[in-house]
């Protein structure tokens, strides 16, 4: 149709025609995706956040000419809406934006064809978008489509049901959810609590599900001002997870702390000294991963909620174009990933339920 006569038509007859052009355009892109085929129509445009453009001269620029690092493991945070209001969050819910489903999974793809291994779905709270259906596509299509070795989520775990597991179990290598403490008082404090809900009754009910669905099981702790003096040991040998993994409350500006923030996370903050004796406490639980601040910070690829990339080698994230604008390779060379670090700490282990050899 010329565009002459599609401008004199109704408003509303245009938007139709041009949701369907946008629909088809959209399932050619889908199909070709593995071609990475620049399929962009003149005056057409992905929406998506703006990213600030790099000035000549700077670390991003010359970040820019280096060698891409290959996204092994990524770490999607699709969205950062979160029934629960941790304290010291450094995703927090400043939008309410999550991703069409068939451009995640074409992003995915991308990624996948890049050199990822492993995709752990974060947020914010990953249950809460359709009540965990959107995330069970996602598990389904990561492993099922894309032959993913590890698909993981980490989750609070508070809107978990059993169905869940009946529906999209055998996809998910590993369930890591976040407990801080087993003193519910203590979860109160931090941030974890919802109504009449016990948030360690509901961990102990999630790990039995993780057995009978043959999900490897794994516990996040993030070791705090109200948390370091806790003893553990017992717990969490009770519980069993395949990994333990313990990070240091870590600031991130304009997330938990500074002036634009919407946490508060300062008065969570525990020195090195203090965190090294949590782990000396603990040092006989054989799942134990401990993460210190200078661990953590560059050593993970976080992917945001318009699949941006996240740089926080500055003590804030500053995102990098869009995988779905630019590509991978351009979008990873400004993510600020220290690919040495993330061997160092044991990035890469096993981390696919076939190859652990668990007795479920």
């Amino acid at each position: 149709m010329p565009l002459g006569e599609l401008v004199r038509l109704p408003l509303a007859v245009a938007w139709a025609v041009l949701a369907a052009l946008r629909g088809r355009l959209g399932a050619l892109c889908w199909s070709l995706a593995p071609l990475s085929l620049p399929l962009t129509l003149p005056g057409w445009r992905r929406v998506s956040a703006p990213s600030p453009a790099a000035p000549a001269g700077s670390r991003e620029e010359q970040e820019s000419d280096d060698a891409s690092p290959t996204p092994t493991s990524v770490n999607y945070h699709f969205t950062r809406q979160c029934n629960y209001k941790c304290g010291f969050c450094f995703h927090t819910a400043k939008t309410s934006f999550v991703m069409p489903l068939e451009e995640a999974k074409r992003g995915l793809a991308m990624l996948k064809e890049a050199g990822m291994e492993k995709i752990n779905f974060s947020g914010g709270e990953p249950f809460l978008q359709d009540r965990g259906e959107y995330v069970g596509k996602l598990v389904q299509f990561c492993k099922q489509e894309l032959n993913l070795p590890s698909v993981s989520i980490v989750s609070n775990g508070s809107l978990i049901k059993e169905r869940w597991f009946k529906k999209y179990g055998e996809y998910l290598d590993i369930l890591a959810i976040s407990c801080d403490s087993f003193d519910e008082d203590v979860n109160i404090l931090i941030g974890r609590g919802q109504g009449k809900k016990n948030h360690v009754e509901n961990l102990h009910k999630l790990r039995q599900w993780c057995r009978e669905y043959a999900v490897a099981f794994k516990i996040n702790s993030v070791i705090n001002r109200f948390n370091v003096e806790e003893d553990m040991n017992e717990q969490i040998k009770a519980l069993n997870p395949v990994r333990w993994k313990v990070f240091q409350c870590l600031l991130i500006e304009g997330e938990n702390s500074g002036e634009d923030a919407l946490g508060e996370a300062e008065k969570f903050v525990i020195s090195d000294e203090e965190f090294e004796q949590f782990l000396d406490r603990h040092k006989d639980v054989f799942c134990l991963v401990p993460e210190s601040n200078e661990k953590m910070r560059d050593s993970y690829l976080i992917l945001d909620e318009y699949m941006r990339f996240l740089n926080c080698r500055n003590g804030r994230k500053e995102p990098s174009k869009s995988v779905l604008d630019v590509g991978v390779e351009a979008a990873i060379k400004f993510s600020g990933f220290d690919e040495q670090m993330f061997l160092k700490r044991g990035g890469k282990y096993v981390w696919s339920k076939a190859d652990m050899k668990l007795d479920w």
